[in-house]
C-alpha cells in the first residue's frame, strides 16, 4: 500500500537535522565548562593502512533442490582480499578531512546469479557468511574511493578525553560534551549500530547478522557506503545521533540515488551508557530508521505474476514510492575484566522488499566475547554468537513462489527460520597483525528446511599500521 500521506518534503530531513544541531548546540553552550586540563598535541595529519585476506570453505550438504541464488550444495571455497589506505588531515580547529582509497578482489560463497545478473557469489544465506565480501565480486583487483568525508566537532565542556590515533581518527583530545557533524561518503554503520564486541569483520565476527542488526536495512551501495550526513550529540553518560543517507538508485545496485532526498533513509539512535556488575561499562542503544524510495511490494509482485503466470519479481512493481520502517536494540556489557556480552534485536516492515542490506525481516543475535588479556595474551580474542533470522508472511509467500531477493532465492521455499552459530579465535601475531580461525553452522540456509545444515570454515589474516 502506498504511503503518500507519510511523505515529507525533500528538505524536511535536512531541516530536522539542522534544528537538532542548533538546539543541541545552544543547550550545551549554556552548560558551564569544567576547569580545562592539559591535553595531548593534536595530530595535523595521519596515514594508516590495512590489509585483510579471508578464505572460506564449506563441504557438500543435503539439498532437495537449488535455485539461481542458492548456496552451492557441492563443496565450495571462496577468497576475498582488500587493502585500504586511510588518509586524514586537520582542516582547521576541530575539523578533519578523511579519504579512504581501497583495492578489492574476490568473491563470497554462493552460486552464480540468475540469467542476466553478474556473478557475485554473495548468495544463499540471508545472514551472509563473510562481512569482508561485497555484493560485487571480481577475479581481478579493482580500486574505489570508499570514504571521503568531513568531520567537524564542537566542544561544550566536561572532562577532557584523550583520542588515540587510529583509522579515520586523528589523535588529540575533546570535551566529554561535544557535538560531531559528519558529511560526505561513508557508511551509515560507521556511526550507527556500533558495538565494541561485534561490529568489525576484520577483527571479530564475520557473519553479517552478527556484526550488524539483521533487519537494519540501511542505505548503501553494493559495497556498503553511500552519501549522507550525521550529527552526534554526546554527553558523559548518553548520546543522541541523527542522520540521513541516500539509498541506491535501484535496490541492491551499484549506483547511488543522485538526487538528494528523492530516495533516502533517515536514522535516529539514542545511547545510554551503563555501569553494571560492580561498575563494569556497557551501553544500550535504541535505533529507528526509515527507507523512502521506489520499493517493491511482495503482494503486488505476487498479484502481477498471477495475471501472467510468471515468477514474481519485485522489480516489476517498483512504480510508486513507499515508506518502509524498522527499529532495533543493541546491547554491549562487560561482565568481568576482559569478558563481555552483546545482543541485538531488530525488525522491519515485511510488506516490502529489502532495499540495500539483506532479506531479513526479524532478527535476534547475541553472544560472548573474551579478550585474550584474561589469559595473558592481550592481542588475542575469542567470540561465540548465535543468530535467529526470520521472514514476515508476505516475504515467505513471495520466495515460495520462486521470487528472488537480495541474497536468497532457491526457486521455491519450504520455510523455516534461519539459525546461525558462529565462533572465532583471533591469535595476535603482533600488536598490529592477527590470524583468525572462524567456524559457522547454518541451519535452514535461505530459510529453506530442505537445504542444509551446512558448516562453513574460515581463516583470516589482518594487518594494520
Amino acid at each position: 500500500m502506498a504511503c503518500a500521506g507519510l511523505r515529507v518534503r525533500a528538505w524536511a530531513p535536512l531541516s530536522a537535522l539542522l534544528v537538532f544541531v542548533l538546539t543541541a548546540a545552544r543547550a550545551m553552550a549554556q552548560t558551564p565548562a569544567s576547569v580545562p586540563v592539559p591535553s595531548p598535541t593534536p595530530e595535523r595529519w595521519s596515514v594508516h593502512v590495512q590489509a585483510t585476506d579471508t578464505q572460506q570453505y564449506h563441504g557438500g550438504f543435503p539439498a532437495a533442490y537449488s535455485g539461481p541464488q542458492s548456496l552451492s550444495a557441492r563443496p565450495d571455497t571462496a577468497k576475498t582480499i582488500d587493502a585500504t589506505l586511510f588518509l586524514g588531515t586537520r582542516l582547521w580547529k576541530s575539523a578533519e578531512l578523511y579519504l579512504d582509497p581501497e583495492l578489492d578482489q574476490g568473491f563470497g560463497l554462493g552460486l552464480p546469479g540468475a540469467p542476466g545478473m553478474p556473478y557475485n557469489g554473495t548468495f544463499g544465506v540471508a545472514g551472509f557468511l563473510n562481512g569482508e565480501d561485497y555484493k560485487v565480486g571480481r577475479a581481478s583487483a579493482y580500486g574505489r574511493i570508499q570514504r571521503a568525508f568531513v568531520r567537524q566537532t564542537f566542544e561544550f565542556g566536561g572532562e577532557q578525553q584523550k583520542i588515540d590515533p587510529d583509522l579515520n581518527q586523528l589523535g588529540g583530545a575533546e570535551d566529554a560534551r561535544h557535538l560531531t557533524l559528519t558529511a560526505g561518503k561513508f557508511a551509515a554503520t560507521d556511526v550507527f549500530d556500533t558495538n565494541v564486541y561485534a561490529h568489525d569483520s576484520k577483527n571479530d565476527f564475520l557473519n553479517w547478522a552478527v556484526i550488524d542488526m539483521g533487519a537494519f536495512d540501511y542505505a548503501a551501495d553494493a559495497w556498503g557506503y553511500t552519501y549522507g550526513a550525521s550529527a552526534e550529540f554526546v554527553n558523559a553518560h548518553s548520546a543522541f545521533r541523527a542522520g540521513v543517507f541516500q539509498l541506491s538508485l535501484v535496490p541492491n545496485q551499484i549506483a547511488i540515488e543522485p538526487v538528494p532526498f528523492r530516495q533516502y533513509s533517515p536514522i535516529v539512535e539514542f545511547e545510554q551508557r551503563t555501569s553494571l556488575f560492580g561498575g563494569h561499562s556497557g551501553s544500550v542503544k535504541a535505533l529507528v530508521y526509515g527507507d523512502d524510495g521506489y520499493i517493491g511490494s511482495y503482494a503486488d509482485a505476487l498479484a502481477a505474476a498471477a495475471k501472467t503466470g510468471s515468477v514474481p519479481n519485485t522489480a516489476a512493481v517498483r512504480t510508486a514510492k513507499h515508506w518502509k520502517v524498522g527499529a532495533g536494540l543493541n546491547l554491549a556489557q562487560e561482565i568481568a575484566p576482559h569478558v563481555g556480552v552483546f545482543g541485538r534485536l531488530s525488525a522491519m516492515n515485511g510488506t516490502y522488499e529489502a532495499y540495500d542490506f539483506s532479506d531479513i525481516d526479524r532478527s535476534i543475535s547475541g553472544g560472548l566475547s573474551i579478550d585474550g588479556g584474561l589469559f595473558h595474551r592481550p592481542n588475542d580474542a575469542f567470540g561465540l554468537a548465535g543468530v535467529a533470522n526470520s521472514l514476515a508472511a508476505p516475504a515467505r509467500q513471495y520466495f515460495a513462489a520462486g521470487g528472488l531477493g537480495i541474497l536468497i532465492g532457491d526457486g521455491g521455499l519450504s520455510y523455516g527460520g534461519e539459525n546461525i552459530l558462529e565462533t572465532y579465535y583471533k591469535a595476535g601475531l603482533t600488536p598490529n597483525a592477527a590470524f583468525t580461525v572462524d567456524y559457522q553452522r547454518v541451519t535452514n540456509p535461505g530459510y529453506n528446511t530442505v537445504r542444509g545444515p551446512v558448516s562453513v570454515y574460515g581463516v583470516r589474516f589482518h594487518a594494520q599500521y
